[in-house]
């Protein structure tokens, strides 16, 4: 851990499990038209006052849908909001470190994602990626900048990120939901188990994301126990078109309750 970033700098205090929002998608459907809805900044806003304790963005290099200026202004709509953490996604190899440098959020979660690439589909190779992590990850704690790791569910892999200096892993759950309700969810979620144990037990504090919904959240959170924070934003936003921002952020915040009840 970096003794100059405070482990629960910008998180909420209450016990359990917090909610980040990941924004992406709408701003993928503002882009397509030229009149500003739906707004980025109104979506935050709303998703904060239903009890979400974080906002997640994930600007890529073609701006496909966060842009630069919507990172600037959710910063400075979250200077109203002290306790809530700011993480800021991306391959820190591309553009990612301009925000993070200019910014400075709560978190930056490094994803080796490619230029275009549709989503995020895979984590870090460790130990062959620490030469090119290892510097960026101690430029972001001299800024006082928590690192998370996006990792594939590896036992094995998590000393590695810990020796790197890495704060935090975030799990990449898509292995997760695809299984869940089929008959491999058991073997995939005993795999999340062990990694997750492993997380822990290099002294690493644990996230969680990618393909989490209203369906399968609870039962991973039961699997998994001690992930700090869930980053949700595509089943999040398509169960906000029907439900409404401030009954979906209420509805995941439930799942969570549901296995890890507030005192």
């Amino acid at each position: 851990m970096n003794p100059l970033v405070a482990p629960e700098a910008g998180v909420h205090t209450g016990a359990g499990t917090a909610l980040s929002v990941n924004l992406n998608k709408v701003a993928l459907l503002r882009n397509t038209r030229h009149l500003g809805i739906p707004s980025v900044t109104r979506a935050a806003d709303i998703v904060l006052k239903a009890g979400a304790q974080g906002i997640t963005v994930h600007p890529r290099p073609d701006e496909r849908h966060i842009r630069g200026s919507d990172v600037h202004e959710l910063a400075e709509l979250l200077k109203a909001w002290p306790a809530v953490e700011y993480n800021i996604e991306g391959n820190p190899l591309h553009n990612l470190m301009d925000f993070i440098r200019a910014v400075r959020p709560h978190q930056a979660t490094f994803v080796p994602d490619t230029v275009g690439q549709f989503t995020s589909d895979h984590g870090w190779n460790l130990p062959a990626d620490a030469p090119v992590l290892k510097p960026l990850i101690d430029e972001c704690h001299a800024l006082g900048v928590r690192v998370s790791l996006f990792m594939d569910p590896l036992p094995e892999a998590m000393a590695h990120a810990a020796a790197l200096g890495a704060d935090r892993v975030e799990l990449y759950t898509e292995s997760w939901a695809a299984a869940w309700g089929t008959p491999r969810q058991d073997e995939v979620g005993a795999r999340f188990a062990t990694a997750g144990q492993a997380a822990l037990a290099a002294g690493l504090g644990l996230n969680a994301g990618h393909d989490l919904s209203r369906d399968n959240l609870a039962d991973f959170l039961q699997l998994v126990p001690g992930v700090l924070e869930v980053s949700i934003g595509h089943a999040l936003i398509a169960d906000a078109l029907e439900l409404g921002y401030d009954a979906t952020v209420r509805a995941y915040l439930a799942c969570i309750r549901q296995v890890q009840p507030r005192a």
